[in-house]
């Protein structure tokens, strides 16, 4: 078990927290804030213990100069202003006198949210590439570090290993609670069906390869489904397909015939429009200018005998195209049989978690994690390097 934050004495402490505050804009406003409240109980933590709180977190991408304004963290801080009903200063940058002057004059009790901390890729990716010196730097401005960005864990950047290996380090109460959750699938109970959906098997081939011997089924939909039909040797007319891994897709239908449930009829569109003209039909009976957009009700019903009686499903990637109104059926059918039936449910973080909240799920569901790639690489049993840099509790 990892250190964390309430392995420390916060009071009068300089407690730098890297939060994941990497939400979306749309014209400078934020439109989904489930980054920023999932932070919250972290921060009150912080703040009922008499911290000095200095929040860190990227932002999108920043390559170029154009980047910075899209990427400001501005409004964040009023975001958070107002869900804890105190003040965040703001500081536009992300280091300098300006930067400095603001942490000296904290007192107990005071918030700072500082740049977005990958306005620093812009001269030589130090953020990315966990540049030593500015890792340095930041932690010259705290007395303690605490890590509650699950998402950004399967990377080593300044603003988590660099803080980690230079302070006194552990998790936030939001990591703490992804990795207990997740930790219900390393024995998970029997049976444990894996539902795998999306368009590219390539990010998916950890994941099956580390958890198919576990796994009672894997049942798979979205638009990865098609490479493991095209594999079987049926035609998929117009429907993605993941050409450089189909013989992946083949060796594990060869090796786990019984376990890997593919769909037997789709939802076929004439184009990727959700006003195209469509029509429910079986997989083997796709025309040439078809592509399946979504699993079939054939599909929903298999699927669902198999769901009932599973005891934990572990589910990423929705199985049909969300955004299409005519393409939620799958996803929504299935989440409805989760819930209806008690399984203990673990969306791993994306999309699935996105579809999940459209469709009125995910406050409905066991678990839904906070993080896509994290999610991903723990389940493929790999090292979280911004996991790994936090000590272990005594």
């Amino acid at each position: 078990m990892k250190k964390n934050i309430r392995d420390y004495d916060l009071n009068n402490k300089r407690v730098l927290i890297r939060c994941d505050f990497n939400v979306p804009m749309k014209n400078g406003e934020i439109t989904d804030d489930n980054r920023i409240v999932t932070s919250l109980p972290t921060i009150k933590y912080a703040l009922d213990n008499n911290a000095k709180i200095i929040l860190f977190s990227h932002l999108g991408r920043v390559k170029e100069e154009a980047d910075l304004a899209k990427n400001d963290l501005r409004p964040v801080a009023t975001r958070l202003s107002e869900l804890l009903g105190k003040e965040v200063k703001f500081v536009p940058v992300t280091r300098g006198e300006e930067l400095e002057t603001t942490v000296a004059n904290m007192n107990n009790g005071d918030i700072v949210l500082v740049q977005n901390t990958r306005y620093e890729d812009l001269d030589g990716k130090k953020e990315s590439k966990n540049d030593e010196e500015l890792a340095k730097y930041w932690a010259s401005l705290g007395d303690l570090f605490i890590n509650d960005a699950f998402g950004t864990l399967h990377r080593a950047h300044a603003s988590n290993s660099g803080l980690a290996s230079n302070l006194p380090s552990g998790v936030g109460l939001l990591v703490e609670k992804e990795l207990k959750e997740l930790s219900r699938l390393d024995n998970p109970e029997k049976p444990f069906v894996l539902i795998l959906g999306g368009s590219k098997v390539a990010d998916k081939i950890g994941v099956i390869e580390n958890l198919v011997t576990k796994a009672d089924y894997i049942l798979i939909g979205g638009g990865m489904a098609f490479t493991f039909l095209k594999a079987k040797g049926i035609n998929t007319a117009k429907s993605v397909i993941d050409e450089e891994n189909l013989e992946f897709a083949k060796k594990m239908i060869d090796m786990y015939p019984d376990k890997i449930i593919l769909p037997i009829d789709v939802n076929a569109f004439e184009e990727f429009n959700n006003d195209a003209n469509n029509r429910y039909v079986a997989i083997t009976e796709l025309n040439e200018n078809e592509m399946g957009l979504d699993i079939g009700p054939n599909t929903i019903e298999k699927f669902t005998e198999i769901l009932k009686d599973a005891k934990i499903v572990f589910w990423n990637g929705p199985l049909g195209v969300y955004e299409f109104e005519k393409c939620t059926t799958g996803s929504k059918k299935i989440l409805e049989t989760l819930v209806n039936y008690g399984v203990t449910t673990i969306l791993g973080g994306g999309d699935i978690v996105a579809a999940a909240g459209d469709l009125g799920y995910k406050e409905k569901v066991t678990h839904a994690s906070t993080g896509g790639g994290a999610t991903l690489e723990y389940m493929e049993g790999k090292e979280l390097p911004g996991l790994s840099c936090i000590p272990e509790s005594n």
